[in-house]
């Protein structure tokens, strides 16, 4: 392996509103043209779009400079994998179809380079949260998609940017890291060591760069938002690391 694996999420483009937004969607480009020369696997790990669904012939408008970037990268023969997350969940066969890109519902086992990863985004994961966990079935459920289809796209675009404008990214929460026996997403990780061994976890949704060591030569990390952090992983062959895009600009 002589190129680079990236990973990166929770852009939330589309919160809290389209000024700002536009600011980090420009970021976000920037950063793959920054990265382009040395990828060679470009995983998107979930809510890249604070809100997403695809109508049999209609799409949400705006953010074509990120999706230009995309197709120019998959052109030059750039893998590129997209995660659902619990905002862009209803992502089907669009970025497949235009893109060649690799959808991905749940999570994804791989081994690069002698290691082997294990990729989600992260939600419904761990103990607790009950209640998303319930949601989550209920939203993903092709009966519930198909009846929320029916919504004529002016009305169900304007539910999901009322319900864009309550959602966690919108609020600016900060997160904070409450010691590993609360970071459910490493619990999750140190439950999964128990039945195979993987070097690296991977996960987004939690908004909090994190880099934890589970022992056994296993890491969790996780590649952390874009509102705040611009942050993202590398694998480079040997290891992996978490950076920063344009760090205090």
């Amino acid at each position: 392996m002589n190129k680079n694996i990236y990973f990166a999420s929770d852009f939330h483009l589309g919160s809290p509103g389209f000024a700002e937004s536009r600011k980090r969607e420009d970021r976000i480009v920037r950063w793959l043209n920054a990265i382009q020369p040395d990828c060679a696997e470009l995983f998107l790990m979930g809510d890249v779009f604070d809100f997403w669904f695809e109508y049999r012939t209609v799409v949400p408008k705006g953010f074509i400079r990120l999706q230009g970037k995309l197709a120019a990268m998959a052109d030059a023969g750039i893998k590129i994998w997209f995660f659902k997350g619990n905002h862009d969940m209803w992502v089907n066969d669009y970025f497949s179809r235009e893109m060649g890109m690799e959808i991905v519902s749940d999570e994804l086992v791989i081994e690069r380079s002698g290691k082997k990863f294990f990729l989600h985004h992260g939600d419904g994961l761990g103990p607790g949260d009950r209640k998303y966990k319930i949601l989550r079935k209920i939203f993903r459920n092709p009966l519930c998609q198909w009846l929320f289809s029916m919504v004529p796209p002016v009305i169900g675009m304007g539910i999901a940017n009322r319900w864009s404008k309550s959602s966690k990214a919108a609020s600016r929460a900060e997160e904070v890291f409450g010691g590993i026996e609360k970071e459910w997403l490493a619990v999750y990780a140190k439950e999964r060591l128990k039945s195979a061994h993987y070097d690296y976890f991977i996960f987004g949704h939690r908004h909090l760069p994190l880099e934890i060591d589970l022992g056994s030569g296993s890491k969790y990390v996780n590649t952390g938002e874009w509102l705040k952090y611009n942050s993202y992983a590398v694998f480079d062959g040997t290891n992996l690391r978490l950076e920063y895009f344009e760090k205090g600009q």
